[in-house]
């Protein structure tokens, strides 16, 4: 079965035509490395929770987006060996190409799949 990384991380909202650049030339350079399928999804219906919430999480600001990421991969192993040629490649380099959003309140991680329909 496939293998995922996924992200969720509050952009500012008059940054979002900039965050979309920014995430499709992303998204060509992880598919250079293997991944199979990027989505970046922009919060549309982000409900605030009592206890945790998707804005919690991320300390999402009123002048914030909740957006939620995910990248398919063809396995575990290809997803380490993309990843790291990813974070590698010119596009990672902050100064080059700073990402429109803090870094500091994005939330990754990988998962297996367990169920697929």
């Amino acid at each position: 079965m496939s293998y995922v990384d996924g992200f969720v991380c509050a952009v500012p909202t008059d940054k979002r035509e900039e965050y979309r650049q920014h995430a499709a030339e992303a998204a060509l350079v992880f598919k250079k490395y293997g991944a199979e399928r990027v989505v970046e999804t922009w919060g549309d219906d982000i409900p605030d929770g009592e206890v945790t919430s998707f804005p919690m999480a991320v300390q999402c600001k009123d002048s914030e987006t909740v957006v939620f990421s995910w990248i398919i991969w063809p396995s575990k192993a290809a997803r380490d060996d993309g990843m790291a040629q990813f974070m590698k490649d010119p596009i990672c380099d902050q100064n080059l190409n700073p990402m429109p959003f803090d870094g500091k309140r994005l939330i990754y991680g990988g998962f297996e799949t367990i169920v697929d329909c």
